[in-house]
């Protein structure tokens, strides 16, 4: 697929006391895989925008962007791909309000693999967890 093809898309690796968060998606599409919060970057908006705005809709948290950790391309289906990217962060607020998502839990890095992500998911998994 050429990369104009690519929707692209960001995620979060929220940070605190040395864990983690991970959030289970709402039984739709990919419902009940663990994924890193985030979401589609609209027109005219940086990756780290559309970041912050993506964790404020999905968790109703405020969130300082941090720095870059992977990124990678999916073919969700045969007509459409995404370009993951994903940020380190950091949470400015602590009271969560789910609106996308089913459960969060803060995780050990090194407990990662015992969760099922998402596939372009697992790429942020391995690059956290240098495996």
């Amino acid at each position: 697929m050429e990369s104009n093809f690519y929707i692209p898309v960001t995620a979060a690796v929220i940070e605190k006391d040395g864990k983690v968060l991970i959030a289970k998606r709402k039984k739709a599409f990919m419902g009940y895989l663990w994924e890193f919060p985030g979401g589609k970057k609209k027109k005219r908006e940086t990756l780290k925008e559309c970041l912050v705005r993506e964790i404020r809709e999905e968790l109703g948290i405020e969130i300082e962007v941090g720095d870059f950790i992977c990124s990678v391309k999916h073919a969700l289906n045969c007509q459409s791909a995404i370009e993951l990217h994903a940020f380190k962060a950091i949470p400015k607020t602590d009271t969560f309000q789910l609106k996308d998502h089913d459960e969060i839990r803060w995780v050990k890095i090194e407990d990662l693999h015992t969760y099922n992500f998402f596939e372009a998911d697992r790429v942020i998994v391995k690059a956290l967890t240098n495996t």
